[in-house]
């Protein structure tokens, strides 16, 4: 899951050398933190967070044959 998720982020960015997804293994789920550049970060939010809405919703659609949950979550690093 985290290739995906990497592969959609850096074709929507400027910057995809800065792309980066790191797993949090819990018990019962996998937490995936998405960090891309601060400029790029409107580009992986979306118009009303729909881009990131959909990336949300590929990743539960691949994830839903009795694997853990999975949950991305976009780190805005200040």
């Amino acid at each position: 899951m985290k290739e995906l998720i990497e592969q959609i982020a850096a074709r929507l960015v400027d910057y995809p050398e800065q792309v980066s997804v790191t797993e949090v293994e819990g018990e019962n789920s996998t937490i995936l933190e998405l960090r891309v550049a601060k400029s790029d970060l409107g580009k992986v939010i979306g118009k009303e967070g729909r881009i990131a809405k959909a990336m949300r919703i590929l990743l539960s659609a691949a994830t839903s044959h009795g694997q853990k949950k999975c949950t991305l979550e976009i780190v805005d690093e200040d």
